[in-house]
């Protein structure tokens, strides 16, 4: 029987670039930062409270996952957008807007009230896209 989700892959243009949106701008940390080997490198960070799921800040590069040709497709269709990856929450939706606003990151959907709840919609520094809701009181 599966007991719990611990990992999830998020693709990447750039380790380094993400590293810095995930830690320095949404305030995670690090798990683990270590080398796997030749220009590979296993990156995890994690929200503050939630220590025990790893976002994997994976990097889209042509080797052991892709080929030259679907890591160039990929690249294409996370730049573009294309992937949704999850629903972020916090306590607080208008103070922590107004937070990772004036630390740059860019919203594509301000806060709103909606029929589903309170959330905001803002993007990766590599295009990725996610949810922020408020935890209902």
């Amino acid at each position: 029987m599966i007991t719990r989700l611990n990992h999830v892959s998020i693709f990447v243009l750039d380790q380094d670039s993400a590293y810095d949106f995930y830690v320095n701008k949404l305030g995670f940390k690090v798990h683990t930062d270590a080398p796997m080997g030749p220009g590979m490198r296993w990156l995890t960070v994690c929200p503050p409270e939630q220590p025990e799921l790893e976002l994997s800040l994976m990097s889209i590069d042509a080797g052991m996952m892709f080929t030259k040709e679907s890591a160039e497709a990929m690249r294409k269709l996370v730049s573009a957008g294309t992937f949704g990856f999850g629903v972020f929450e916090c306590n607080d939706l208008l103070a922590t807007y107004e937070e990772l606003k004036a630390k740059g990151v860019e919203f594509t959907k301000p806060p709103k009230q909606e029929f589903y709840g309170f959330e905001a919609l803002f993007k990766d520094d590599s295009g990725n896209w996610f949810s922020l809701g408020q935890k209902a009181k």
